[in-house]
């Protein structure tokens, strides 16, 4: 079968007009964000914030334009509402419009108009709350490859271990971790076409971008794009009743953090690092950010912090050993505890099955479980302190 190639696809997007222009969608400039790989296809079509909400059915069409090209296997197409937001005031973090509609290939759509319920909240505004979330707890970490989204996925399952209803959302775009972590995979339903059903694990609903794209393509993304999928996928999911939704962010203080921290009322932080200094000099930057937007810091967390040798017992510190303790203590906030460098949790994790769910008893599962049980105090003594207001930005 002969592949398809870019020309191709925006040729026959060329054929289906804008309403709004009267021009082709290529020509309107709506498409963005084309990625062709081995017949499958993804795009975004971004739209007058207006005209979001009307305009799923050309995103069907668009889909099914591209779905009957020769070669094309499978076709998505993203509607996302940007165009026409107010410019961002300089110093400020940008306040793009989220009253979208778009839709990750099962007709989904908001629904809503765009307002400014879905912008970020000006200073001191209180945020939207998620209806049936009692508390979010973002995990994030300075710089990658240190354990953060491991360590997310066995938190949110010794959190639900602990009696707890939890969620898990996958907040980065571009290197989506727990499909794999969990054992994951297809698309959710969405039954009505506005709201998706999540995957679960141990009664855990897990939503991430991964579900929705081939674990090989490239998110070629711009920030809204991103800020706009996150949106959906935090308020469009039947997340159900929950104590924490637990929020594994990508590493460092991009898009994605700045739009959690926005956007949604996050209980607290955890921050993941490793002991070394080179780890823990990214870890002072994502301390730095979460402070400026005024979102509470749960704790620290040190990952890979000893190797213990399965066959004599002795014990190596390979990264380092204490390194974040020190920072916790250096910057007043609580340290949540140690994990291991082992092989069992980079083995369980590579096959899907989190050492807590599948090796409770082990030693490592009770790491997370110490760290867990921490977490949840915290999140408890913030939730005791009420509604927090939103970020206050400062203008230096």
């Amino acid at each position: 079968m002969a592949r398809v190639t870019e020309s191709e696809v925006m040729a026959a997007l060329r054929a289906l007009n804008d309403p709004g222009s009267g021009r082709d969608l290529v020509a309107a400039g709506l498409v963005q964000g084309l990625v062709v790989k081995d017949g499958n296809v993804q795009f975004v079509l971004e739209v007058d914030p207006a005209q979001g909400a009307k305009l799923e059915p050309l995103r069907q069409a668009a889909e099914q334009a591209v779905l009957a090209l020769p070669g094309v296997t499978s076709a998505t197409a993203i509607l996302t509402a940007h165009r026409g937001a107010a410019p961002a005031a300089r110093g400020a973090a940008p306040a793009h419009d989220h009253g979208h509609g778009h839709s990750h290939d099962h007709g989904h759509e908001h629904g809503k108009p765009a307002a400014a319920a879905q912008r970020p909240p000006l200073p001191g505004q209180p945020k939207a709350a998620l209806p049936g979330i009692r508390s979010i707890i973002a995990v994030a970490s300075g710089k990658g490859g240190v354990g953060k989204s491991t360590t997310a996925t066995n938190l949110a399952l010794a959190l639900q271990a602990q009696g707890l209803k939890v969620g898990m959302l996958d907040a980065d775009i571009y290197g989506p971790s727990q499909p794999r972590l969990m054992g994951l995979t297809g698309r959710p339903q969405s039954p009505d076409g506005k709201h998706i059903i999540p995957h679960k694990v141990a009664g855990v609903p897990v939503m991430s971008i991964g579900f929705l794209v081939a674990e090989d393509t490239a998110m070629i993304w711009r920030g809204p794009m991103v800020q706009s999928a996150l949106m959906q996928m935090l308020r469009d999911v039947e997340w159900g009743p929950l104590d924490c939704l637990i929020v594994d962010l990508p590493p460092g203080t991009g898009d994605a953090q700045l739009t959690m921290a926005q956007q949604v009322p996050l209980t607290g932080a955890v921050i993941v690092s490793t002991p070394q200094d080179i780890a823990l000099l990214d870890v002072k930057k994502s301390i730095a950010m979460f402070r400026k937007v005024d979102v509470p810091i749960l704790g620290l967390v040190e990952n890979m912090s000893v190797f213990v040798c399965p066959n004599c017992g002795h014990e190596s510190h390979i990264f380092s050993h204490g390194g974040a303790r020190a920072e916790a203590a250096k910057q007043d906030i609580a340290f949540l505890g140690e994990v291991p460098l082992d092989i069992k949790i980079r083995e369980t994790s590579d096959a899907g099955k989190p050492i807590v769910l599948h090796y409770p008893d082990s030693p490592q599962a009770e790491s997370y479980r110490r760290i867990a049980r921490q977490v949840w105090a915290a999140a408890e003594a913030q939730l005791a302190g009420g509604t927090r207001e939103g970020p206050k930005i400062t203008m230096q």
